[in-house]
């Protein structure tokens, strides 16, 4: 039985409250286009989403957002750097801190409105203090438009890339939409939900029948599997990328790109091993052209202090997944950029 507890504004009441600038329209779009460029392979420079397993205070996250617009200066002519803001945490038994978008304070109980005025407050002040557009994952699609209008990427999870509603909002996406391989691990189920990604479609959306024109830019993340045991399986080595792009050319899909994701399954959520994962990835790009023109990027776990902890006790620390710290993935990003 449910039981109405808040009434949740429309997102245009939402956006008017807390409206787009036209200096960060601008910023926006500019960025949106510089990521398209790298997946549809106009631009050699890699792509970046970098930050927070999930943001669960505004104060650390804005501070290494700060910290990040920053090293962008020093990168910028080879990395496509894009923060990774995600308010939204995808929980396998359904229970426990499902992200700010739910909990704006994780100690406390939820609050859904609460949460959209302080993600939407976020975007917007992370985009101001480092000029560079966000990313989260669309983990509910109904949400989306709280906040569209201010990401630069989206992503959908692996819980989520074989569900029809994900990949039919996908296509409606006028930015890249990177697409996480299932928890089986399926390549050709991933290639399947970008298929329909990038296929135009017509389904039911926010009261309305809607019609989409597809979107190019949808594209895979190699994030790993589990087995049926609970073993995790890495997919980003050669063989698995070479695959996926057989898989690419078979279904005639547009735009041909691979993000690794160095964290979850791919290191077995061993945060440290991110590092040795974009070492193999970047001499895997050393040694064959192929492998370098279908991988565009990473996806890195990465906040202020290094590790995770159960209570929000420790500035700039997890308290999901753990991450890299700040003085290693400065050093990391340095080095992708060197070796681009």
């Amino acid at each position: 039985m449910f039981h109405r507890e808040i009434k949740i504004p429309d997102p245009e009441q939402i956006q008017a409250e807390l409206p787009v600038s036209e200096s960060i329209r601008k910023i926006k779009a500019e960025r949106d286009e510089l990521v398209r460029s790298v997946i549809d392979g106009r631009t050699n420079q890699m792509l970046l989403i970098v930050g927070p397993c999930s943001a669960h205070e505004p104060a650390p996250v804005l501070d290494y957002i700060e910290r990040m617009g920053r090293l962008n200066e020093r990168v910028k002519d080879k990395l496509v750097i894009v923060p990774r803001i995600y308010t939204n945490k995808p929980r396998t038994k359904g229970v426990g801190y499902k992200g700010m978008f739910s909990q704006p304070d994780p100690n406390q109980k939820e609050n859904i409105y609460k949460g959209i005025v302080t993600i939407r407050k976020l975007f917007l002040d992370a985009i101001e203090a480092s000029g560079l557009t966000p990313a989260d994952e669309m983990l509910y699609p109904d949400n989306l438009n709280y906040v569209e209008d201010l990401l630069t990427y989206i992503a959908v999870g692996a819980r989520s890339s074989e569900n029809q509603e994900h990949r039919l909002v996908a296509s409606g996406i006028d930015v890249p939409v990177g697409i996480k391989n299932p928890m089986s691990g399926s390549i050709p189920v991933m290639i399947n939900s970008v298929f329909a990604a990038q296929s135009r479609q017509i389904f039911k959306f926010q009261g309305y029948q809607v019609q989409t024109s597809g979107n190019p830019y949808a594209h895979s993340i190699l994030r790993g599997a589990v087995d049926r045991y609970g073993n995790d399986i890495p997919n980003f080595h050669y063989e698995f990328v070479m695959q996926t792009l057989e898989e690419y050319e078979k279904a005639h899909l547009r735009n041909p790109a691979v993000i690794i994701d160095t964290n979850h399954s791919n290191s077995a959520k061993q945060f440290k091993q991110q590092i040795r994962i974009v070492e193999e990835v970047m001499q895997n790009r050393i040694y064959s052209s192929d492998f370098k023109k279908i991988v565009k990027g990473f996806m890195i776990e990465s906040f202020i202090e290094e590790g995770c902890q159960k209570e929000d006790l420790v500035y700039g620390k997890s308290i999901t997944d753990p991450c890299l710290g700040w003085e290693d993935t400065e050093r990391l990003i340095l080095d992708i950029a060197e070796k681009v």
